[in-house]
Parts: structure tokens; C-alpha cells; sequence
């Protein structure tokens, strides 16, 4: 079985390139923490006892995590189109395929809890500023926008997902946390992706920048709103929230945006 690779990043910059966006790559990524795992956890991990108060909880959480990755899963979907080259198309081509098995594993943890019918549970819990930020990233993807919607997705949204996931994943019952830790494998993938490739293109490019950065101020409130949502539904402690918003704003802070 091939280990995620990591020597990929001692590569020249031209095999690095050629190499992060294949298939192969993606594969060799992907398949140890997928392997024996069918629905994002093994089948022997004990289900915890829930009490309705903590179930309920988790339902809310997982129902706002399929929505984020229905947003991830069309952004991608449509900036396959919109990609400037098939490097990058064929990255994006991947994501797709990420972003729809985080939402099938997210659905069938759903199903494992009860809820019978998580479309109509997902309209009932859905978070207000998450929708608003789905809604803004669709109309950067359709206005075929590359920097703007790839920053808006690999960065913005990513780094919140795996933000929020991570933290989830530290007090998460132990079918839940398998899922969550595997969905944050892929994430840092994207995140990889969405910076390399904005990186190298706001290297010499100023109105770009400032474009990005004030997209960034807009975007921001949506998503540290949808920060304190999350959490507020997850139980976490009010001291513990800051330390969140900080991993994000560190993450996507390393393009060169401040605040």
C-alpha cells in the first residue's frame, strides 16, 4: 500500500507542478485512509452512547458540514471550466471527486444517527451566514472569476472546513472523529493547491491582490459568524472560540492578507 507522498516537495519546481496535479499523485494521497474505510470510518469503531442533547448537537454540526461541502462540491464542479490550464483542471477534477465522497460519508453519518431524511434536516438547521457565503462563492464561480472564486474556495472556505474540523475532531465521538480526520486529510490538499496557485499569481500582479484582500474583508464576517454558529451548536466553550478564528485568519493570512 503507497503512503502519502512527501518527497514530492524536493522536486524542481516544473516535476512539482506536474506531479501535485495528476491522478497518481491523488491516488497515492488518498488511499491509505481510505482503504477499509467505506463510509470514512472502519466498521469495527464503537458507536458511542449520545444523550439526545449531545446527538442533537452533532446532527446540527453534520447538516452545516454537508452544506459547506455541497459548496465546495459545485465550486469545484464549475471551476473545472473555468481553469486556466489542465493542470489545473485536472487538480480540480480530483477535488470533485473529494468533495462529493466528504458529502456521501457526512449524509450516511447522518443516516447512522437517525435522521431519515437529511435534506429536510439540513433546511431546518442550516446556518444563515453559511448560506450567504455559498450563495457569494456560486455567483464568483458563475461569473467565472478564477482568482476570486478559487480564493473565495481553496482558501477562504477550505481553511474554515478544516479549521473547524479539526477542532471538532479533538472531542468528537469516535466514529465521527474517523470521518472528520479523513475529510481533513483532503483538505490540506486543497488549501495546497489554492495557495500555490494564487501564490505564484499575485507574485507580480498588485490590483490583484488588492481585489483579493478586499474580498477577503467582505467574506470575513460570514465566516467568523459561521465560526461562533458552529461552535455555539458544538457546546464549545467560549474561551476556546478565538483560538479558532486565529488558525483561520493565520491560514489565509500566509497569501499576504491582513486585516
Amino acid at each position: 500500500m503507497a503512503s502519502e507522498p512527501s518527497e514530492v516537495h524536493d522536486l524542481d519546481p516544473e516535476d512539482f507542478h506536474r506531479r501535485v496535479h495528476s491522478f497518481e499523485f491523488w491516488f497515492e494521497a488518498v488511499q491509505g485512509y481510505l482503504t477499509g474505510r467505506p463510509w470514512g470510518h472502519r466498521p469495527e469503531t464503537p458507536e458511542a452512547e449520545l444523550d439526545e442533547r449531545a446527538r442533537d448537537r452533532l446532527i446540527t454540526a453534520l447538516c452545516n458540514y454537508c452544506i459547506g461541502e455541497t459548496a465546495a462540491l459545485e465550486g469545484a464542479s464549475g471551476l473545472v471550466r473555468v481553469a486556466p490550464n489542465r493542470w489545473a483542471k485536472v487538480f480540480l477534477a480530483t477535488q470533485v471527486v473529494d468533495e462529493g465522497r466528504h458529502l456521501e460519508v457526512l449524509l450516511h453519518r447522518l443516516g447512522e444517527l437517525g435522521v431519515s431524511d437529511p435534506e429536510a434536516e439540513m433546511q431546518r438547521r442550516a446556518s444563515s451566514k453559511l448560506l450567504e457565503f455559498k450563495r457569494r462563492l456560486l455567483e464568483l464561480v458563475g461569473g467565472q472569476d478564477w482568482e476570486a472564486a478559487l480564493f473565495a474556495q481553496n482558501v477562504i472556505l477550505e481553511s474554515m472546513e478544516f479549521s473547524v474540523f479539526h477542532m471538532h475532531s479533538q472531542r468528537a465521538d469516535p466514529v465521527t472523529r474517523e470521518v472528520l480526520l479523513g475529510i481533513i486529510k483532503d483538505e490540506r490538499r486543497h488549501i495546497g493547491f489554492g495557495e500555490n496557485e494564487l501564490g505564484r499569481r499575485l507574485k507580480d500582479a498588485p490590483h490583484t491582490r488588492a481585489r483579493l484582500g478586499e474580498l477577503r474583508r467582505d467574506l470575513d464576517r460570514l465566516v467568523l459568524d459561521t465560526f461562533e454558529e458552529s461552535l455555539q451548536a458544538l457546546g464549545v466553550p467560549g474561551s476556546e472560540r478565538p483560538d479558532l478564528g486565529r488558525n483561520y485568519l493565520a491560514a489565509v493570512e500566509r497569501l499576504g492578507f491582513t486585516r
